[in-house]
């Protein structure tokens, strides 16, 4: 009792660290902080604390390294960090934090989707668990047109009457929507890749079981890569050059929160309660962006974003309530099957001790 309640306060504070860490870097960048920057140093931060951990601490418990298997980590990285975090911050710069929690929760009907093409997940059409991960994956997306396409009428705040000369208001408008909708695609680009490290990942796991040890080169190599990203598309020098404000207090948070702490927390609630339970909490990050964006930023909440959220919190809990299902019926019948090679080892075994006395019986005669 005492761990469940130990990994539900661990999983709020993951997502409190999450939204905080997107609204944090939203607040360092509309300060005209770079984003290819921010994303280099916090990575090569958080390499930082993790190498020597990995070296040090698991060195006995690390399964020998391989090209093959550091070229996996290359990759991992590449879709986990170069690709996915430059989307997400591209994404949060555009739009906002509430959208970029909005759409995280697209991952799992992606990472269903990858399944499928992968063939990793059998598709079965008359099972009424996957038609609910199918329409769960349906109604995910759908939101995220929703919450992306339409942003509607603000929230909880004033009208403003219109007036005759209202055409810089309109055009104001209308760059926003165009921000609005070119976030959203960033967004949803960085939950698929999301999805295909989720994927990548678990299969590296099977040959690889060492977290620390994929975490520690998976940050370095997407430190790496990230450094020639930014060089490529950030030729600015001054803006490698850090001020002592909210620009180097978002790395920090980043990394040793973003980094460090996040995936311990997860780690360990994932081993005591499963990916199910951790997987629960995503929806809770909408609420707490909205309420961060709007004390720390000043950002107000659209009709849009509470309808398209909504929408895709109702398809993400169809799509991991199948999970769940299909998780506790691969207990049962490993139970099951586990225990019927019981019964039929004690009937085998019975079987024979009744046959030993008359064969005994046969010899003696």
């Amino acid at each position: 009792m005492k761990k469940s309640y130990l990994a539900f306060a661990g999983m709020v504070i993951v997502e409190c660290l999450d939204v905080g860490l997107t609204t944090l870097s939203k607040a360092a960048m509309s300060r005209g902080m770079s984003h290819f920057v921010f994303v280099v140093y916090s990575n090569a931060l958080a390499t930082l604390i993790l190498i020597p951990s990995s070296f040090i601490i698991h060195r006995n418990k690390r399964p020998p390294l391989t090209f093959s298997i550091l070229c996996k980590f290359f990759l991992l990285s590449l879709a986990g960090i170069t690709v996915m975090q430059n989307c997400v911050f591209t994404g949060v710069c555009y739009s906002s934090p509430t959208l970029a929690s909005a759409m995280s929760n697209l991952v799992p009907a992606f990472t269903f989707f990858l399944a499928v093409i992968f063939r990793m997940e059998k598709l079965d059409l008359r099972n009424s668990r996957s038609q609910i991960k199918i329409i769960g994956t349906l109604v995910s997306i759908s939101g995220a047109l929703v919450v992306t396409l339409y942003k509607g009428a603000p929230l909880l705040s004033t009208p403003v009457q219109s007036t005759p000369d209202s055409s810089p208001s309109n055009t104001s408008s209308s760059t926003s929507m165009n921000n609005w909708i070119i976030g959203g695609l960033f967004l949803a680009t960085a939950s698929s890749c999301l999805a295909i490290w989720n994927t990548a990942q678990a299969a590296i796991l099977k040959g690889y079981p060492s977290e620390m040890t994929i975490v520690s080169f998976y940050s370095l190599f997407g430190t790496i890569q990230c450094t020639i990203l930014s060089l490529f598309f950030e030729r600015n020098p001054s803006a490698w050059t850090l001020k002592p404000d909210i620009e180097l207090v978002s790395i920090f948070y980043s990394a040793i929160c973003g980094g460090v702490v996040t995936f311990s927390v997860q780690t360990w609630c994932i081993k005591e309660k499963g990916p199910v339970f951790v997987a629960m909490f995503k929806p809770l990050g909408i609420a707490i962006a909205a309420m961060l964006g709007a004390i720390f930023l000043g950002e107000e909440l659209h009709v849009g974003s509470l309808i398209g959220a909504v929408v895709i919190v109702v398809g993400f809990y169809g799509v991991i309530w199948a999970q769940s299902k299909e998780e506790k019926g691969l207990d049962l019948k490993t139970k099951e099957d586990g225990e019927s090679q019981e019964d039929d080892e004690v009937d085998r075994l019975h079987s024979s001790s009744q046959k030993k006395p008359l064969l005994g019986s046969e010899v003696h005669v």
